[in-house]
C-alpha cells in the first residue's frame, strides 16, 4: 500500500491545467487534503473509494469525479493502481461545477486527458491550449451521474464495505462479516442500511454491478465477468443484471 500526501500547491502559476498518469503495483491511499486547484481524477481499471465533504462514494473506471478547489477529498483504490488526473488552475475553474460530482468518462475526454498527459511542464502553446479547452469543455458539458456507491462511515461497517470490494466474489453473508468486524449482525444491517441506503447484500450486489460495466467496457467475456464476481453459473449473473440494469448484459455493451 502507498499513501499519497498530496503538495497543497499543484499548478505552476503559468499552467492553466496539469494533466498526470499513474501506475503502480501497491493500492494507492490519499488521505484527505485539499489544493486550490480543481481536480478530475478517475482510475484505468479497478474501483475507487472517494470521500469528500458532501459524501463518500465507489466509482469504476467508466467513470470521473470533479473535485473543485478547496474541497476536502481523500481517495482509494482497491488493488494496484492506474489512474489519472488533471488539475485545473483555480481561475479556469469559476465556469466549471462547484460542487463535487460524478460523470461518465466521454471518449473524447479519454483522449484529450491522454495527449495532455504527455506534455512537458511550461506554458502551453496554442495546441495545447486547444487540447486545455475541450478538457474544460467536457467537464462543463458532461451529464451527472447519481452511479457512485455511497460509503458508510461507521468504522466497522466501512471496514465491511472495504472488505467486500476488495474481494467481490466473497459469498459470506451478514452474520459472517459481522462476527468478523466485530457487531451484531442486526447492527451491521440495520445501520448499515441506515448510512448507504442499501442492504449489505445489495450494496455488495450493487459494487458488482459497477464492476461489471467497466469490465463489459473492456470487452471482457459475460462468462468470464460472472465467474470473476462470484456467480456459479453465467444465468444466475445475467438475471441479476437484468433486473438491476433492465437489459442483458450483452444487450447493455451494444448501448
Amino acid at each position: 500500500m502507498t499513501i499519497d500526501t498530496p503538495n497543497q500547491s499543484i499548478l505552476p502559476p503559468q499552467l492553466l491545467l496539469r494533466a498526470l498518469r499513474i501506475s503502480q503495483a501497491q493500492e494507492r491511499v490519499t488521505p484527505p487534503h485539499h489544493h486550490a486547484s480543481g481536480q478530475l481524477f478517475g482510475a484505468v481499471q479497478g474501483l475507487l473509494s472517494v470521500a469528500a465533504d458532501s459524501g463518500q462514494w465507489v466509482v469504476p473506471a467508466s467513470h470521473c469525479v470533479w473535485m473543485p478547489p478547496h474541497h476536502v477529498h481523500a481517495l482509494r483504490s482497491h488493488g494496484p493502481f492506474a489512474g489519472w488526473s488533471v488539475y485545473v488552475d483555480e481561475a479556469s475553474c469559476a465556469s466549471l461545477p462547484a460542487a463535487p460530482c460524478v460523470m461518465c468518462v466521454s471518449g473524447l475526454l479519454r483522449e484529450a486527458v491522454g495527449r495532455a498527459s504527455g506534455w512537458q511542464d511550461g506554458a502551453l502553446d496554442a495546441r495545447q491550449a486547444r487540447v486545455a479547452g475541450v478538457i474544460l469543455d467536457e467537464i462543463t458539458a458532461l451529464p451527472h451521474e447519481s452511479f457512485g456507491l455511497p460509503l458508510p462511515t461507521d468504522p466497522r461497517l466501512l471496514r465491511v464495505a472495504r472488505a467486500i470490494l476488495d474481494d467481490l466474489a466473497d459469498e459470506r453473508g451478514v452474520a459472517a462479516l459481522a462476527t468478523w468486524a466485530g457487531v451484531s449482525p442486526r447492527t451491521l444491517a440495520r445501520r448499515f442500511t441506515a448510512e448507504t441506503g442499501f442492504t449489505p447484500s445489495a450494496w455488495r450486489q450493487r459494487a458488482r454491478i459497477l464492476r461489471a460495466l467497466e469490465l463489459l467496457a473492456a470487452g471482457q467475456p459475460v462468462t468470464t465477468i460472472a465467474l470473476d464476481l462470484g456467480y456459479d453459473t453465467v444465468s444466475a449473473f445475467i438475471a441479476m443484471f437484468k433486473r438491476v440494469m433492465g437489459v442483458t448484459p450483452g444487450r447493455y455493451g451494444l448501448m
